[in-house]
């Protein structure tokens, strides 16, 4: 999980270790990224391409599985996982690892993408007037038209920066997105 922070702060206390604790609830290991802020977008993606080569290089010794890993971001962080979901670390200077299986993706403007990204997870506050839905929405036709399985939702009443959702139209939503994701892996297998 990648926190959002817009590359300036990184917002790991109420958008990183909450997704990520939501996600272990499930049964998944989940790791937060703290990036270098203030270097902008492209140094904050090398991080995490970094950081997911440390993982997969040292995943024997921590006992995790690399097999299907997915990517999670929000806002600033949405944008390094579609980055990474569209070039692998590889293309940040990480390890030539596969791409990962699912991105998940909360309120970002990314609107970039290419011709064979992996399953996508996208979420966003009907009233966000940081990363406008429309702006989401656009991506998403994008990548269904060549074929990318998305699945898409939007929350009424919510702006930017819904966290996991608790008592808010957007509750539930990470295990939502949790389940898309093993949904995918089993049918990878």
């Amino acid at each position: 999980m990648r926190p959002e922070g817009g590359f300036a702060y990184v917002g790991s206390v109420h958008e990183g270790f909450p997704h990520a604790q939501a996600i272990s609830r499930q049964g998944y290991n989940a790791f937060v990224l703290r990036y270098r802020p203030g270097l902008g977008e492209q140094a904050a993606t090398e991080d995490m391409a970094v950081a997911l080569s440390w993982l997969f290089r040292h995943a024997a010794e921590l006992g995790i599985a690399t097999a299907g890993y997915s990517v999670w971001g929000s806002s600033a962080g949405a944008r390094m996982a579609a980055s990474i979901g569209s070039h692998g670390p590889g293309g940040f200077g990480g390890d030539a690892l596969p791409k990962p299986s699912v991105v998940v993706m909360a309120y970002t403007g990314h609107a970039s993408f290419t011709s064979d990204e992996p399953p996508t997870f996208v979420v966003v506050g009907d009233q966000d007037g940081i990363a406008p839905p429309a702006t989401m929405e656009r991506r998403v036709a994008a990548l269904r038209r060549q074929g990318t399985r998305v699945e898409f939702h939007r929350y009424d009443g919510l702006g930017h920066g819904f966290g996991v959702g608790t008592g808010t139209s957007a509750e539930g939503w990470v295990a939502e997105a949790v389940r898309f994701w093993a949904e995918v892996i089993q049918r990878v297998r």
